[in-house]
């Protein structure tokens, strides 16, 4: 059997790398991953229940509960931004240059 050598990344965009993706998928994670952390700081602060945010938001419970136990798959950015927009929250982006950016 031959020995598998193991990839370590240590940026998303080195995930993205290593997964033959391409890098602004890695921008799009972080977006998400910051938006989900707001949502679960607001969540615990507040003492909102999953049923109540899915109520509020327009969709499942069960969709509620998998994003906050850090399931973003099938989830889109703007999905987060509902559910916090309905928690009574907006989002703020900020576009700056990048160093890389040619």
């Amino acid at each position: 059997m031959p020995k598998i050598k193991p990839i370590v990344a240590r940026t998303p965009e080195d995930v993205a790398d290593a997964l033959g993706l391409p890098r602004a998928a890695a921008k799009e994670w972080q977006f998400q991953h910051a938006l989900l952390v707001r949502l679960k700081e607001i969540t615990r602060r507040h003492k909102i229940t999953h049923a109540e945010i899915a109520r509020r938001a327009g969709t499942s419970r069960t969709r509620v509960t998998s994003i906050l136990n850090d399931d973003l798959e099938h989830v889109s950015s703007d999905l987060l931004i509902r559910i916090l927009a309905s928690l009574g929250y907006r989002v703020k982006v900020s576009v700056v240059r990048s160093d890389s950016a040619a």
